[in-house]
């Protein structure tokens, strides 16, 4: 959880400014961060004055959100069961937490936002560019079982399948654009700290051991590889903004 907060989390900071920013989160917003993970969106939110909520399944990210956002209502639990009641919110977002599959969160999404409120996601997407991507394919062939979901999360990534999931969860005024997410890393051993962090590939370490999937990261990533070591990876998050009806 220290490492998905401190060194990979930071990948959204530019969709979060931008969707902040179409949402019109200030100050007497008050904002739900569905699958807030370590509360790095909702830090942000707050200091532009809005009043925060979260909720994500780990505990062990929500502690870490507590500290970043000592005022937040931050919860642990199940996005497809939310905890707070109807019109609750103006506004609800959702950063890399919302996947193929996932239209009953929305519907959930739908339910705790005001009518005219706003919701804004982000997720992997078939975006211009994506170094993760030779990641992401590595990972699933060494363990099918994790490339089978990750293909089915992924889905959400093919236009028109997101617009639908809005649509029958009752949105509509859907914007689909582009913002850039970079991942740094001073050296190797920094960047398999990271790539170990995310949730998803807890069943491929595994599977295939730390040391199998330590070598199959440097290798699907070595492109990414400076002369000086350091890594750089250059991605495009998928941005999705839309409003309640």
């Amino acid at each position: 959880a220290v490492d998905w907060a401190y060194r990979f989390e930071p990948y959204a900071v530019d969709a979060i400014e931008s969707i902040f920013g179409r949402l019109g989160v200030a100050a007497g917003t008050e904002l739900f961060d569905m699958a807030c993970g370590s509360g790095f969106a909702a830090a942000r939110a707050e200091r532009l004055g809005a009043t925060v909520a979260g909720l994500d399944a780990s505990a062990d990210l929500i502690d870490i959100a507590r500290r970043r956002t000592v005022d937040a209502d931050l919860r642990v639990g199940d996005m497809f069961a939310l905890p707070w009641g109807d019109d609750s919110f103006d506004a609800v977002t959702s950063f890399n937490g919302v996947w193929g599959g996932c239209t009953d969160a929305l519907v959930e999404a739908r339910r705790v936002i005001r009518d005219g409120g706003r919701i804004g996601l982000t997720f992997w997407g078939p975006g211009r560019a994506l170094d993760l991507r030779d990641w992401f394919i590595a990972v699933g062939t060494a363990t099918p079982s994790i490339g089978t979901e990750m293909i089915g999360l992924a889905q959400i990534g093919t236009p028109g399948v997101v617009e639908e999931m809005l649509h029958d969860a009752g949105f509509a005024s859907i914007e689909r654009y582009g913002t850039p997410s970079i991942i740094e890393s001073p050296d190797a051993e920094a960047l398999l700290r990271t790539m170990r962090s995310p949730g998803l590939v807890e069943p491929a370490i595994a599977a295939s051991g730390l040391d199998d999937f330590d070598r199959l990261t440097l290798d699907a990533l070595a492109h990414c590889r400076a002369d000086d070591g350091s890594y750089r990876l250059v991605n495009e998050l998928t941005c999705v903004v839309a409003t309640a009806t």
